[in-house]
């Protein structure tokens, strides 16, 4: 019903329309946020291995911690997805593709290694991810002509991150 009002009302003011090419100003993009996501997926697999009950009276508590780090895990995996999808729909254009036919291919695999990080808690899947999310980075990178570089994060899971060198 509102929707038909604000139509009506479109039409009848015949308002000027805008219209945009992205979601947000154009060379504003960064895997950073893809690369967070990745190594929080890690740490939270790692806290699930760690987590074992001490005693009977403790299991309600262990049951918190599992279902709360389950349902994290879960978000962060989607956010890979979510960043990853940004920037190859929003940013990667056909000079950027013809410089690096794989990242459809890339792109994928990021997507079906994430799935299977919601899926199950195996590290492998993990850090399978965040090198799939680390190689994207290096493409991105290299399309803006910056020399990127890989560092140990520095927090848990101290695990190797592509950084852009500026």
């Amino acid at each position: 019903m509102l929707h038909r009002l604000l139509k009506s009302a479109d039409q009848a003011l015949d308002l000027p329309r805008a219209l945009a090419h992205c979601d947000i100003p154009c060379k504003i993009y960064d895997p950073a946020p893809a690369l967070i996501a990745a190594l929080s997926v890690i740490r939270l697999i790692d806290i699930i291995d760690e987590i074992s009950p001490k005693d009977a009276a403790a299991l309600p508590e262990v049951y918190n911690t599992l279902a709360r780090c389950v349902l994290r895990k879960e978000e962060e995996a989607e956010k890979v997805k979510h960043e990853i999808r940004i920037i190859w729909g929003d940013y990667f254009k056909a000079p950027q593709l013809e410089a690096h036919p794989q990242v459809h291919d890339l792109v994928h695999q990021i997507m079906m290694k994430a799935s299977a990080c919601k899926q199950n808690s195996k590290r492998a899947d993990g850090e399978a991810l965040l090198e799939l999310v680390n190689k994207f980075a290096e493409i991105f990178w290299a399309t803006k002509d910056v020399k990127a570089v890989r560092k140990t994060s520095p927090y848990p899971p101290s695990a190797p991150v592509v950084y852009p060198e500026l």
